[in-house]
């Protein structure tokens, strides 16, 4: 059953579970059993085996132990334990009263996360995460949902990095390109000129963005946010008190030193920066043949390791700190225990979507997805339009992004190839943004449950929350690959694309206004 559309059964199951039950870990088990029995004719021992296999394997190959789940996995437990220190001292009630002096308004409140979120463009988790961990105490401050939060951190975080040169993604999708362009032969570019001239044709990303900016200025609430929204700023909750959230939370029973300062919040996330990015550029110095550059070194970066060992520095410094804080109550292995039990949650989620992304792989849905389009019949000039559709419900169904870019920006460039070499980047791009949307629209992305783990959120509150504002700027842009195709002017189309999403914002405002 493998590349044929039986293969769509495990990804589109689990996702019709996931919205109707909003029981996520539930939805991903029966994903993971019901592709197994697909993938061996409903064998039930082998399928079982294959299930055991990819859980296995995320630890452990063949080849030896998988490190970089492994360093991920610690990375949140580190960040767990991180959150519990910052609290336990005081460094984010501290912060959070600091905060509450200098942004005055709601508005301002929300836009912090919004301006972090573009400003910190080097890796898409990092910045889910570190997002988070600074602007939750304010955030909570203003009775700002972390619902809304987690849409700030996940609406910036992948738009960013996928359109900036000098991140974890722009460094993979050049050296991905500066394959695809030597197999085909292709000449007219060269990879880091053709990421640039793809950057404006990235529609999603920008008008993700734009979005974003608009719904903290103007406090644009969609469909589900509503409802979070109110009950933020009715009752105090940011979060619904039934549902379980994917962090470590400031409530009212922890124990807080009342000596904290701000440093103590500051200083463990500085230190968390500083020491991901320099293991950033020294693992991808190791790794690089040759001379070594920015953009190369980031190329071969080592995320998850440079990850594991900034969170390890951080919380170090951070215990570190708190023992010789007066009037600290905790003992260090209180807070290593309550840290990595609050992220527990989070590292179920992403365990599970690790072993349905393994099972989407194996009956080979993107394969499948991918035929489709050598198989359509379409007029050339909408290749991008198309392109964006398909990449974005192949990234929605397999919860990967770069499992997309992977499948899909070959088969693009061959495409486009054959009718004009002039096509090659608008699909590519075309293929850059519908993974992009997808990714935000799933369930099972990593960027996604980071997203709600920095934030601070219950998982499938994020997920219900962002589709509307994901929706409506891939509209846009779907408008955009429109008008691509019927003018083929670049800047014209992305103007237009900007343009829809502050009509929609408007037309939303102007009708709550005259309710």
């Amino acid at each position: 059953m493998e590349g044929t559309i039986y293969s769509l059964i495990p990804a589109i199951l689990m996702l019709v579970l996931v919205l109707v039950t909003r029981r996520v870990l539930l939805s991903l088990g029966t994903g993971i059993i019901v592709g197994a029995l697909l993938i061996h004719d409903f064998n039930i021992v082998a399928s079982l085996q294959q299930i055991w296999f990819v859980f296995r394997d995320i630890f452990y190959t063949t080849d030896g132990w998988n490190l970089g789940s492994i360093y991920l996995l610690v990375f949140l437990l580190l960040l767990g334990i991180m959150t519990v220190i910052m609290t336990a001292s005081g460094g984010s009630k501290a912060f959070g009263e600091w905060a509450i002096k200098k942004v005055k308004t709601r508005r301002g409140a929300q836009l912090v996360p919004s301006f972090l979120g573009v400003l910190i463009f080097i890796d898409d988790y990092f910045n889910s995460l570190a997002v988070g961990q600074v602007s939750r105490p304010l955030t909570d401050r203003y009775k700002i949902s972390r619902a809304k939060l987690a849409y700030f951190i996940d609406s910036t975080s992948a738009p960013i990095t996928v359109i900036t040169p000098i991140s974890s993604w722009g460094a993979y999708i050049i050296g991905t390109l500066g394959s695809i362009f030597a197999a085909a032969e292709v000449t007219e570019f060269q990879p880091l000129e053709a990421f640039i001239k793809m950057i404006p044709l990235n529609m999603y990303a920008f008008a993700a963005m734009l979005l974003v900016f608009l719904v903290a200025i103007f406090n644009i609430d969609i469909g589900a946010m509503r409802t979070h929204e109110k009950r933020a700023l009715e009752t105090g909750h940011v979060v619904d008190p039934a549902k379980k959230i994917m962090s470590a939370d400031m409530n009212e029973n922890a124990v807080v030193n009342q000596n904290g300062k701000i440093m103590h919040l500051l200083i463990p996330i500085i230190l968390l920066v500083v020491a991901t990015i320099a293991m950033m550029l020294y693992t991808g110095y190791q790794a690089t043949e040759g001379s070594a550059t920015i953009l190369t070194m980031f190329e071969n970066t080592n995320v998850n390791l440079s990850l594991f060992i900034g969170g390890l520095c951080a919380v170090v410094i951070g215990i570190v700190m708190y023992l010789f804080l007066k009037g600290s109550k905790l003992s260090v292995m209180k807070v290593i225990k309550d840290g990595s039990l609050s992220m527990m949650p989070a590292i179920y989620i992403l365990i599970l979507a690790w072993m349905i992304g393994s099972i989407i792989e194996i009956v080979d849905t993107g394969g499948y997805l991918a035929n489709l389009v050598d198989q359509v019949s379409f007029n050339v000039n909408y290749l991008a339009l198309l392109l964006f559709v398909i990449a974005g419900f192949m990234a929605l169904a397999t919860g990967t992004s770069w499992g997309t870019f992977g499948i899909m920006l070959p088969i693009a460039a061959q495409i486009a190839i054959v009718y004009d070499v002039d096509l090659v980047l608008p699909a590519m791009a075309a293929v850059l943004a519908g993974s992009v949307f997808g990714d935000h629209c799933s369930p099972i992305s990593d960027t996604s449950i980071l997203s709600s783990t920095g934030a601070g959120a219950n998982h499938m509150d994020h997920v219900i929350t962002q589709l509307p504002y994901a929706f409506i700027s891939a509209l846009a842009a779907g408008i955009g690959y429109l008008i691509f195709g019927i003018t083929g002017l670049v800047w014209f189309s992305l103007a237009m694309t900007l343009l829809f999403v502050i009509i929609i914002v408007v037309l939303f405002i102007v009708g709550k206004r005259n309710k």
